[in-house]
């Protein structure tokens, strides 16, 4: 099997929240800003949310074909517009959410083992 490194660029947000039902609300409403504000943009692939089993963490991870395309995104798109949509996001929760990220969330993927056969090298 041959292994490979997926191409594409990758912002990753991470957000710790205060339980289930805010992991939900914060899913939804993320989820509603990518189809409102991104998905529409050149080079776009997809948004993934994931959540932790406990109800404490929420991940957002939007892939773009490219860096290219992901800064294309951010010089013409009304960033002003999407992050205020992003306040009002995190203000209407019924629980609480912070964001996690230290600095930009900008990740391009080094290498990547997909499934094959157990390797006997050991």
């Amino acid at each position: 099997m041959r292994v490979s490194a997926d191409s594409g660029f990758y912002s990753i947000i991470d957000y710790t929240v205060d339980g289930p039902g805010t992991q939900r609300e914060l899913v939804e409403a993320f989820a509603e800003i990518q189809e409102r504000w991104v998905r529409f943009y050149p080079g776009y692939r997809s948004a993934r949310f994931h959540v932790s089993l406990d109800g404490t963490r929420v991940y957002n991870i939007v892939h773009w074909d490219s860096e290219a395309d992901y800064r294309h995104f951010e010089k013409t798109s009304d960033t002003e517009g999407r992050m205020a949509a992003i306040e009002r996001a995190l203000e209407g929760l019924s629980g609480k959410a912070e964001a996690r990220m230290t600095g930009l969330p900008h990740y391009a993927v080094l290498r990547e083992v997909g499934p094959g056969p157990q390797r006997s090298d050991a």
